[in-house]
């Protein structure tokens, strides 16, 4: 199970929002690359990364901060947020990341993710996003009718490298993992699945990691971190 520290950044900082929604945010660091820094010396190896502004506008907005941490630190970086065309995922691989993720962009041209997987071969990540049964997009502002189960039926078609299954009622609440919903897809499809929104403590790394067997292959932990719920070399000592 690998584990992926989060840094969202809006405004030049490291936050977190409360359910997607950007009038419940909270400051946690105003260094994107002192917060890296920091995960990368407790020893973690990949580091999640969201550009919040970049959600909300449609483009890349804080690609220098990305990579500032990209060449400033040993991490592997997933980044996602704003990228919505090849050129936008072109420029973040030319910059050195490890990993794009796409998410509003999968459901409006998933010809773009094939041709995506295609060039940068286990480098793509899909990023479903969830309300209820249904898929959220723009930074979580806007749902959409498409079914979580129908938009997997195409992931399996295009060869992404994993999925980031967000809950987004549970995310930045602490409020414990989707479980069952995670296992739920993870048992659907080969595709690795990267658990992700509302981990609180210990337990829910116990679970995640029983889940492995289903597919689970990692978790993203944002709050917990940040308040303290859950030390570093606790959720270090789950990693594989």
């Amino acid at each position: 199970m690998i584990i992926y520290p989060a840094i969202d950044i809006q405004n030049g900082s490291c936050v977190r929002l409360k359910q997607g929604k950007f009038d419940e945010v909270t400051e946690f660091n105003d260094s994107v690359l002192d917060q890296a820094l920091k995960f990368e010396r407790a020893g973690f190896e990949w580091l999640h990364v969201v550009d919040l502004d970049g959600a909300r506008k449609g483009k890349l907005v804080n690609i220098s901060l990305v990579t500032q941490v990209i060449d400033n630190t040993s991490l592997k970086v997933q980044i996602g947020g704003g990228i919505r065309d090849m050129e936008a995922i072109d420029e973040y691989m030319s910059r050195g990341a490890d990993r794009v993720i796409l998410g509003t962009v999968a459901i409006k041209d998933m010809s773009l993710v094939a041709k995506a997987c295609e060039k940068y071969p286990g480098k793509i990540a899909v990023g479903i996003d969830a309300r209820g049964n249904k898929v959220a997009v723009n930074g979580w502002l806007e749902d959409t009718d498409v079914l979580i189960f129908d938009m997997i039926e195409e992931l399996k078609k295009v060869g992404v490298a994993a999925i980031i299954y967000t809950d987004i009622n549970r995310d930045g609440l602490l409020s414990g993992f989707d479980e069952a919903g995670t296992n739920e897809i993870a048992k659907t499809i080969s595709i690795p699945i990267i658990a992700s929104g509302g981990v609180s403590d210990v337990s829910d790394l116990e679970k995640i990691k029983k889940s492995e067997k289903n597919g689970v292959s990692g978790v993203i932990i944002g709050r917990a971190f940040y308040e303290d719920k859950i030390s570093f070399s606790e959720a270090l000592a789950f990693q594989s």
